[in-house]
């Protein structure tokens, strides 16, 4: 599985990215790689859905977090995400988990929040494709 995870004919500026660890780990792309493969194919099917038909097929959580469910066969799926990118283009999985109640739990928000900080923390202290142009010593 690539880092973007795409599916049928959808938006083609939309894209999923995985939330990457400060040391290069994906956590949710690292949960979804250990579920059974049925499993599997339902919490793709489900981001694929978020891909072609964009947040409204997902729940709202809360400030700029959206859940994408997925039915496993015996277990239920969340993935928690936000839109980034200029246009909101980048669905940014933070978040995968095995749901147990109805309510998501609050630990799992919160876990998504200080990871979306994370993220865009690092992002802002990444060179800009302008510097990176520069020749090297100038």
């Amino acid at each position: 599985m690539a880092d973007e995870t795409r599916s049928g004919a959808g938006d083609r500026r939309r894209r999923w990215r995985h939330y990457e660890t400060a040391a290069g780990n994906r956590p949710v792309l690292e949960f979804i790689r250990k579920v059974p493969d049925e499993d599997k194919a339902a919490i793709l099917a489900a981001m694929g859905e978020v891909w072609r038909e964009g947040t409204r097929v997902a729940r709202h959580l809360r400030g700029e977090l959206f859940e994408v469910r997925a039915d496993g066969v015996r277990v239920i799926y969340r993935v928690l995400f936000a839109r980034e990118g200029e246009h909101g283009q980048v669905l940014l999985s933070l978040v995968a988990f095995s749901k147990k109640t109805q309510k998501t739990p609050p630990a799992q928000i919160e876990l998504a929040v200080r990871r979306l900080r994370d993220w865009r923390s690092r992002a802002r202290k990444r060179p800009t494709k302008t510097s990176d142009r520069r020749p090297p010593g100038k």
